[in-house]
């Protein structure tokens, strides 16, 4: 259990880390020449698989049964796919906006769970998964009418591109807890990382077609971000791992729903270092979500 809290803690703390990195990367908000976001996602896969080649070598990869080797080709597809619209939404969307949507990520995690691990869920498990997506929804949206989520919203590319990246990212989810069982969450890391090296290599003319991208330069801007992409890096491996290792102790729905407290410090941030308002309303709903954690955890 010890071992599964800071795994869990670390996920939650990582994450928005990495939203931090990819933001800086390819946003022009925060540098002069922003990277393109499927080369950036690209380059992420690529750079881990490269790091991890001691470990790649260690594994037995004949030992594992057809079975494995589907689902690892699933969830590089899905993986890549779902990460490089991650990407390419947080380059140009709002938290605010994109918040709420992701919260809803535990409940399709469940279906396909229920679908494809037969993992189903307690009255506890739900009780807290619901906790968790309501108050993320409260955390986030102000209640301003610019920043709560509606049909209207919809219009807009960064919230299709997010919501694209949910339902992806959720069934990835699906196929790497299935990775985990077959094995374990270092050979799920493995393939994880070489498989979204080969798929989001695969996608990305397709996904770059309608950019102009000039491939030449995309490597020179990389050269010149090498540190954020060794921020980037460090904390995707990290959130990635821990994942992985949350997936082998407790069903993927609940995991989702712990990985929404990553929430909370969204909320940290904007009030301590741009002094957002409404920090009552966000804290409180914040405690909802951690009781729901409370109660997802007591049940495992």
């Amino acid at each position: 259990m010890t071992i599964l809290f800071f795994a869990v803690l670390l996920r939650i703390v990582i994450n928005p880390l990495s939203n931090v990195f990819q933001k800086r990367i390819c946003s022009g908000s925060f540098c002069t020449d922003g990277q393109n976001p499927f080369f950036t996602n690209f380059l992420t896969y690529f750079i881990l698989s490269v790091t991890i080649i001691p470990l790649v070598w260690s594994i037995s990869w004949t030992n594992f049964p057809a079975a494995f080797w589907c689902y690892s080709v699933l969830a590089g597809i899905f993986g890549a796919l779902g990460n490089g619209f991650l990407v390419k939404a947080v380059r140009s969307g709002e938290l605010s906006v994109l918040g709420p949507i992701n919260a809803y990520k535990p409940v399709i995690g469940i279906i396909f769970g229920i679908v494809l691990l037969f993992e189903i869920p307690g009255l506890f498990g739900i009780l807290g998964v619901a906790l968790i997506v309501g108050g993320s929804y409260f955390v986030i949206d102000s209640g301003l009418p610019s920043e709560r989520f509606s049909r209207k919203l919809l219009k807009r590319p960064d919230l299709r591109y997010r919501i694209a990246a949910m339902f992806l990212a959720a069934i990835e989810a699906v196929f790497i807890k299935k990775i985990v069982l077959y094995s374990d969450p270092n050979t799920a890391f493995a393939v994880w990382c070489w498989g979204g090296t080969i798929f989001s290599l695969i996608f990305l003319p397709i996904q770059t077609k309608q950019e102009n991208i000039v491939w030449k330069y995309e490597w020179q801007k990389a050269r010149s971000k090498i540190f954020l992409y060794m921020g980037l890096v460090c904390s995707v491996g990290l959130m990635q791992w821990s994942t992985n290792y949350v997936f082998q102790k407790i069903p993927v729905g609940y995991a989702l729903a712990l990985f929404q407290l990553s929430v909370i410090l969204s909320v940290f941030y904007g009030w301590f270092f741009f002094n957002e308002s409404q920090i009552i309303r966000k804290l409180f709903a914040s405690a909802v979500m951690v009781l729901g954690s409370v109660l997802i955890l007591s049940g495992n």
